[in-house]
């Protein structure tokens, strides 16, 4: 298979965006990575332990829009264009509704919703560019598959809302954007071994029908297939050991 040339890679720091960050890598392919945190993010670079001028590190809050625009022209600027935008930078959080401010609720949409939307707006404006080499271009963004089977166990209806709109935002722009030869997927993961979850995740394992926790390795392998898979756009791929049809 080709190799996929150039990534950019959100809330890479740790969990599920650094393990997608070493897959992208391992394959071959430039990743300029993303974080909020510039002390995390900088250590997240040296454990990638690849050569550094195939690993560009661009610190800000994506839910910032001099953040997008700084990644995208950062993109432009050192790899001459984007082939595979991966929206992984989100937060979650449990809360009863009826104890959810507005507060929670305004930073679940700037960074799991606004983020998302407005990285994505700046990054296709270069994958659009007559100079970019490559005339198509793939955005994975990362929901749950708790939008759509939420827990009595889980109360995060804030957390849900969400990522309901990074579903709805995934399908409407896989529509538009297919005419550019854009394609856009997400990834919905069960419960996953993260700092996100914490030590916590194990005892959740009996929500799965395979009886355990994913692994950040999983979702990784899930990004790379979405990104390769040229006849599919549109869709929210489970990767959840059977939680969503098995309940």
């Amino acid at each position: 298979m080709s190799t996929i040339e150039r990534v950019i890679i959100t809330g890479a720091s740790s969990g599920l965006g650094f393990a997608i960050a070493q897959r992208f890598l391992a394959e071959g392919s430039r990743v300029l990575i993303n974080a909020r945190d510039p002390g995390k993010l900088a250590r997240a670079r040296e454990q990638l332990g690849v050569d550094p001028r195939r690993v560009i590190a661009v610190a800000g809050d994506v839910g910032a829009p001099a953040t997008a625009e700084r990644l995208a022209d950062t993109a432009r600027t050192a790899f001459g264009g984007v082939d595979v935008l991966v929206n992984s930078a989100g937060i979650f959080g449990l809360t009863p509704f009826l104890d959810a401010t507005a507060a929670q609720l305004d930073a679940f949409y700037t960074t799991n919703v606004k983020g998302a939307y407005l990285l994505t707006q700046a990054v296709v404006r270069v994958m659009l560019e007559p100079r970019q080499e490559a005339r198509r271009g793939c955005v994975i963004n990362l929901g749950t598959v708790m939008v759509e089977q939420p827990s009595a166990k889980l109360p995060c209806s804030a957390a849900m809302a969400s990522k309901g709109a990074v579903h709805a935002l995934t399908r409407s722009l896989a529509i538009e954007l297919a005419q550019h030869q854009i394609r856009v997927n997400a990834i919905a993961p069960g419960i996953i071994r993260t700092p996100l979850i914490g030590d916590a995740a194990d005892s959740l394992a009996g929500l799965h029908p395979l009886a355990r926790v994913g692994e950040p390795r999983e979702i990784a392998d899930a990004a790379l297939y979405l990104a390769r898979a040229d006849f599919v756009t549109g869709t929210v791929l489970d990767v959840d050991g059977g939680y969503a049809h098995g309940r």
